[in-house]
């Protein structure tokens, strides 16, 4: 593992800590999010962009970040063989 692996490791351990006595605190979710994100752990980081927006439904940073990594994972995940009048994953959305 390198050490900027290392570091992010640690900085996500701290994190989860650090929401565990205050999870009502949107900013530890979104900072979680975006090293979950650089992990390229995008299922994680949506999830936690989800609960930013829950706790602050007007933080345009955490629905435009979730929206761009719905768009990455709706374009990486698209068959190229399905009909194109279907809708992409519902999952999503």
């Amino acid at each position: 593992m390198s050490e900027k692996d290392q570091n992010l490791e640690s900085r996500l351990y701290k994190l989860t800590a650090k929401i565990e006595v205050n999870p009502e605190d949107a900013g530890l979710y979104f900072e979680r999010a975006e090293i979950y994100a650089q992990q390229n752990q995008l299922a994680k980081a949506i999830n936690d962009y989800d609960l930013v927006l829950d706790l602050d439904p007007e933080n345009k940073q955490a629905s435009t970040k979730k929206e761009m990594i719905q768009t990455i994972l709706r374009y990486n995940n698209t068959d190229i063989y399905a009909s194109p009048n279907t809708d992409m994953d519902p999952w999503l959305e």
